[in-house]
Formats: structure tokens, C-alpha cells, sequence
């Protein structure tokens, strides 16, 4: 079984400070973020940007500021962009990061209904986007909230717009998409092409359920304030490092190893 990669996804684009007030909003609060995170075990921190009254943002200018912060702390953990941004932002905007060329970037491979709102990903929108992971050699990790978008993706190989096996990231239990069950994530799983790696984010309620599952049949996790903002019921999570620590222990109770870095790197061909 391959040693466990933890990504923690810290903030996304629709948690605030209303919500918890242990999301952080600037780039060194990101930053320190991160590092807890690895000091907890990640192995992968998932980038979204705010401006400073916490508004989702895609600028440039943040994820390099945030990214100088944590190499400045010497923290060597793999960085992986979002390039879903926040619901309603152009592809120009969701995807002017990649530029700087970090590790990984997300690519969702289908539209699916977000709370009230919509996340729009038509197939023009996805090729774009996989044309600019490939033009700054990004590596990108497939995001999937049903199985349709396995479907997609593979298409995208088939027109070269993909090179899989690749990584690819379950997100379950979403009001608009798969549920956050492991029989979802089970099938999931069987659709994928041979020699990939995959990871699961599950949503709230969802998330640690899903992780204990992930470690047992040998995938990997996401966690973190982006999809859940409790450590336990009733309980918020201080921060994405202690939903980090969580699955930390139920890896080591479990007997899998966490991923050293450069092991993490070789699973996703990063090297």
C-alpha cells in the first residue's frame, strides 16, 4: 500500500470569518497555515486566494506573495493552485496563476450545481484551462464531484489535452453532487485508468468518515476549512492543521505511514 499524501485545502472560496474565525484570509496567514499543516503531516497544501476583507480572488500577485512566504519558512511542502476560483469568475481569472508555475493546479472536468448557485465548467471552459496547465507545465490534479467527469477526463486523454494515469480528487457529499458515502467512492474508484493515485475531500459531516475509509483501502485525503469546519461535533477545527492531525492519527492507528515529500512527489510524478 502506498504511504499516505495529505492535502490540506485551508481556505477555499466560500468559508469566512462568519463562518469560523480561524480561516485565514491574507497571504502570511496562509502561509503560517501551510506550515502548521506540515508539521501535521501534509504533504500537499490546495491554494485559494482572499483580498484582505476576505473576497475570493485568483490574483497573481497573492499566490506569488503567499508562495514567497512559504518557501521564505522553509517549508517544502508540494503547492497545488485552484483554478476553480469562486463560482462565477471568467477562465482568464481562474487560470492567470498558473503562470508562476506551481507543482499542481486543479481541473474540474464537468458543471455541477453549487448551493444555490452553479460552478460552471463547459468543455470549451476545460480545455482551455488543461491547454494552460500544459503550456506551464502544471501538473494537474482532476477534480470530480460525480462520475461523469471521470468520463470527461478520460476523453481529454483521448484528445491529448491530458496525460493520465495522473492524480485525481474525489469530492463527495456536496448538496449538488455525489454523496459522501463510501459505497460513492467505491465506485468511484473502479472507473479510474490503470496507475493512477486518487485522493477524497469529503464535505462537512462527511470528511473524516471518508478519510478513515481512504486510508484503509490504500487512497490518500483532503482535509481542511475549505470543506469542513469541525474537528468533531460541535467542535471547530482551530485550524486546517488540526483536521490535518486528525487524519495523521487515524494513519498511525491504522499502521500507514505518512508520505515524506519526496516520496509524494514520485506518486504524482512531479520529479
Amino acid at each position: 500500500m502506498q504511504p499516505l499524501m495529505i492535502t490540506a485545502a485551508i481556505c477555499g472560496a466560500e468559508v469566512f470569518r462568519s463562518d469560523t474565525p480561524y480561516v485565514p484570509y491574507t497571504p502570511r496567514e496562509l502561509a503560517e497555515e501551510t506550515v502548521r499543516c506540515r508539521a501535521a503531516g501534509a504533504t500537499m497544501v490546495h491554494l485559494h486566494m482572499r483580498e484582505a476583507d476576505g473576497a475570493p480572488s485568483q490574483r497573481a500577485e497573492l499566490f506569488a506573495e503567499t508562495v514567497a512566504l512559504i518557501k521564505s519558512a522553509g517549508c517544502d511542502i508540494v503547492l497545488q493552485f485552484s483554478t476553480g476560483g469562486a463560482v462565477g469568475m471568467t477562465v482568464d481569472q481562474r487560470a492567470d496563476a498558473l503562470r508562476l508555475r506551481p507543482d499542481m493546479a486543479t481541473l474540474t472536468t464537468g458543471s455541477v450545481n453549487f448551493g444555490e448557485d452553479v460552478f460552471l465548467n463547459s468543455p470549451p471552459m476545460i480545455r482551455a484551462i488543461a491547454a494552460r496547465q500544459r503550456e506551464f507545465g502544471v501538473r494537474p490534479e482532476v477534480e470530480c464531484f460525480d462520475s461523469g467527469m471521470v468520463d470527461a477526463a478520460l476523453r481529454l486523454m483521448k484528445d491529448g489535452l491530458l496525460d493520465l494515469p495522473g492524480h485525481f480528487n474525489f469530492v463527495l457529499g456536496m448538496a449538488g453532487g455525489m454523496g459522501g458515502t463510501t459505497a460513492h467512492l467505491d465506485f468511484l474508484r473502479t472507473l479510474l485508468p490503470e496507475g493512477a493515485t486518487w485522493s477524497v475531500a469529503g464535505i462537512g459531516r462527511f470528511e473524516l468518515p471518508l478519510a478513515a475509509h481512504a486510508i484503509a483501502v490504500g487512497g490518500h485525503v483532503r482535509v481542511g476549512l475549505e470543506d469542513n469546519l469541525y474537528v468533531q461535533k460541535g467542535v471547530l477545527a482551530k485550524g486546517s492543521y488540526e483536521l490535518v492531525a486528525a487524519v495523521a492519527a487515524m494513519a498511525k492507528e491504522a499502521g500507514r505511514p505518512l508520505a515524506t515529500i519526496a516520496q509524494a512527489r514520485a506518486l504524482l510524478r512531479l520529479n
